[in-house]
């Protein structure tokens, strides 16, 4: 059974956004943990938090994903940069806690002309210090397009990070479709090509979720642009393959298309299940 949902916002409760959810036929979502072009998040409702996990379980559904902001950049030049990420991740940490979340998903970061080692190493030494055995959730790496000057582009940057984090088990990937497509890794020519580069550089037991997404634009662009599901280069045939694919199909997938409506998220996941029966 395909595990799929869309990325939901928070705002009306967690118990109200679980429903959300249950509505538009998903059975996993994701959610950002505060806004995500800031820093504030409202304080944790526990009653709420344990109502919808209640309901999570109540109703079957996968393990959801708790975004950090895009705001964060864990390997930056400027300290206060720097510092303000690892003070948000810290608290996502804890409210990922107190929700008992399983995932919690970051974008790597940006070296802004460091380098690409210099941008690993901080990223890992960041995660060393916020990851000091007082959370079970585990945080995930999202690979990403290789955009400007961020790290996580390459499946041997992402390894490089994950190999430099002392806390093995806390750690994990989040594979986004349009931004490995746009890194270069041909998804719709040759899926069990980078599929096998993922279990060769990563391992395959690393992968914990997947981003779902079209491309607007092509394989090796580095242009970071997501699509509707058939709307991109990617298209339906390579949708198709991807939730299929057997290394693939029992992981949960979250939706990051670029809708309006919920209802137009309801038509997309209805159309992805329908890719699996």
């Amino acid at each position: 059974m395909l595990h799929i949902g869309c990325h939901l916002s928070p705002s009306d409760g967690l118990l109200n956004m679980a429903k959300t959810a249950s509505g538009l036929g998903a059975d996993t979502f994701q959610f950002f943990s505060r806004n995500p072009r800031g820093s504030k998040a409202k304080a944790l409702d526990q009653a709420d938090a344990d109502a919808m996990r209640a309901y999570l379980a109540a109703h079957a559904f996968a393990p959801v994903l708790v975004h950090a902001p895009y705001t964060l950049n864990p390997c930056a030049e400027r300290p206060e940069t720097a510092q303000f990420a690892e003070l948000v991740m810290r608290d996502d940490l804890n409210r990922c806690t107190a929700m008992r979340a399983p995932f919690y998903n970051f974008h790597p970061g940006s070296h802004v002309g460091q380098g690409i080692a210099v941008g690993i190493e901080k990223t890992t030494a960041l995660l060393n210090r916020i990851l000091d055995g007082s959370t079970d959730t585990t945080v995930l790496i999202e690979t990403m397009a290789g955009q400007g000057s961020e790290i996580g582009g390459t499946f041997e940057q992402v390894r490089a990070i994950l190999d430099g984090v002392a806390m093995r088990d806390r750690v994990g990937v989040c594979l986004d479709t349009c931004h490995v497509f746009a890194a270069g890794y041909d998804i719709v020519n040759d899926l069990d090509g980078m599929l096998t580069a993922f279990d060769k550089t990563i391992g395959l037991d690393r992968l914990q979720f997947v981003h779902l997404n079209d491309s607007r634009f092509g394989c090796g662009e580095h242009k970071d642009r997501h699509a509707a599901i058939g709307e991109g280069l990617i298209g339906l045939d390579g949708v198709r393959r991807i939730v299929n694919h057997p290394a693939l199909c029992n992981l949960p997938f979250c939706l990051e298309t670029p809708h309006e409506a919920l209802s137009e998220y309801a038509d997309e996941i209805r159309l992805t299940r329908e890719m699996t029966e």
